[in-house]
């Protein structure tokens, strides 16, 4: 079994925690269990819409085609990298 390391406290409303707990009973979890599974499911969420993506035929063939472009060279890049560093 993992052990707990790291707490997280939080301050409810009464009504919130008492919805909290109906859901968590229903699911047969204590509070903790449900807040941890529920929190991590919305992390994965959010982690995911940031990371994975959805496109159509046609937009995704505009996507592949791009990133199978050669790269452009841009001249401010060249400029940038040929540049000494300012704390050199």
């Amino acid at each position: 079994m993992a052990t707990k390391t790291a707490p997280i406290n939080m301050r409810v409303l009464p009504s919130v925690r008492d919805i909290i707990d109906a859901a968590a009973n229903l699911k047969k979890v204590d509070r903790t269990v449900f807040i941890q599974q529920a929190a991590l499911n919305e992390a994965h969420n959010v982690l995911a819409e940031q990371r994975d993506f959805v496109l159509d035929a046609k937009a995704y063939a505009a996507f592949d085609l791009e990133l199978h472009a050669a790269p452009q060279t841009l001249e401010s890049m060249k400029d940038l990298f040929n540049r000494k560093a300012p704390w050199e």
